[in-house]
């Protein structure tokens, strides 16, 4: 299994999603390295396909999908917590995530 985080650097939010990604990981029992992927230009984010810092991908798949967009830039991601909107997905939001795409281990 791949595990990527995909960041641009001065991202305030990419390392507190990389050590909630790796708890997670741990406490689920999944072996996965987790890589930092830097975005740092338009046309690596164009490439790349990236809605914003920091996303995480399984397998190439974005754990929390986003819609298309016409464009692709560097800027911060937001996801809808349950504590409102924040620039990391929750340990629980992740652990579900992980469990949808079925990456998880019975």
């Amino acid at each position: 299994m791949q595990v990527e985080v995909l960041y641009f650097d001065g991202c305030p939010t990419y390392g507190a999603a990389e050590e909630a990604l790796r708890e997670v990981l741990a406490e689920e029992g999944i072996e996965a390295g987790v890589e930092l992927v830097p975005v740092n230009t338009d046309e690596e984010a164009r490439r790349l396909r990236f809605p914003g810092s920091p996303t995480i991908r399984v397998d190439g798949e974005d754990l929390f999908p986003a819609p298309e967009r016409a464009e692709y830039a560097l800027g911060c991601r937001m996801y809808a917590t349950s504590e409102g909107l924040k620039g990391v997905p929750t340990a629980q939001m992740l652990r579900e995530a992980l469990k949808t795409e079925g990456h998880a281990h019975a």
